[in-house]
């Protein structure tokens, strides 16, 4: 439904997933919230879904929370009520699968913090991004004071979040923010064509890989070696047999040729 606050595409495995408040910039208001919060919990625990891409409506991704609601000049003022700073965060981190961000425009503290719970970005060369919350008076609550610096190094992220000011495109992919720049006819199609490389890997394998990554990520080197010894042995002795591996060597010497 056109009228829907957040629109779910099935095409197989892929779910795309788009805000739908664009006369809003996509606003994150409390029903917006509480939406978004509502469609990954149920992707979370619907198994035939892969991967997912996130992505909005109209010239922004997300333009933040909905100050006109959150200063009370709209609804009833308690905004930040319904839904709590960790809930859209956790409910993204159930959905234990790869997220593509399709970041299509305007992506400003809650939207910044929202694209970074995404597995990687892909932006159109219409994406701006920026860190407001020192502006609009409100602390980070969703990643972004932790995320930010590690993804582009802490002198990157302090200036972004202490200035307030915006990041383009190419900027944003020269710092290592988002992976690729693309026009904004091309955001989606390119998207679904990474989408469908990630679903040609094997889906045991591949969601092993992602939770190491993701875990290895808020630990020590150290400790993330150990962690991925612990689980290739443990995969070793359950999923890798010779008639397994073999198919899978036919696969990509198959796939070798058609790219090269």
């Amino acid at each position: 439904m056109s009228g829907s606050l957040v629109l779910v595409e099935r095409d197989g495995a892929l779910a795309t997933v788009t805000l739908n408040r664009p006369e809003a910039l996509n606003a994150l208001s409390r029903a917006l919230r509480n939406e978004i919060y509502r469609t990954f919990d149920a992707l979370a625990k619907d198994t035939s879904v892969e991967v997912a891409i996130l992505t909005g409506a109209g010239r922004a991704f997300t333009a933040g929370l909905d100050l006109k609601e959150l200063g009370g000049e709209t609804g009833t003022g308690d905004g930040l009520a319904a839904v709590t700073s960790t809930d859209i965060s956790e409910a993204i981190a159930r959905f234990d699968r790869p997220l593509i961000g399709a970041i299509n425009g305007f992506a400003i503290t809650g939207g910044f913090e929202l694209a970074l719970m995404c597995d990687f970005l892909i932006a159109s060369t219409n994406a701006r991004f920026a860190d407001t919350h020192g502006r609009v008076g409100v602390v980070p609550g969703w990643g972004l004071s932790q995320r930010l610096p590690r993804i582009i190094g802490i002198q990157r992220a302090k200036e972004l979040s202490l200035t307030g000011n915006f990041l383009d495109a190419q900027t944003a992919y020269a710092w290592g923010l988002v992976n690729r720049v693309v026009t904004p006819e091309q955001l989606l199609p390119t998207c679904k064509a990474l989408a469908k490389d990630i679903l040609s890997t094997e889906p045991k394998t591949r969601r092993e890989i992602k939770r190491l990554i993701d875990l290895g990520w808020g630990t020590t080197f150290s400790e993330g070696m150990a962690l991925e010894l612990e689980a290739s042995e443990a995969h070793s002795r359950t999923e890798v047999t010779p008639e397994r591996v073999a198919a899978r060597r036919a696969g990509i010497q198959s796939r070798g040729r058609t790219q090269s």
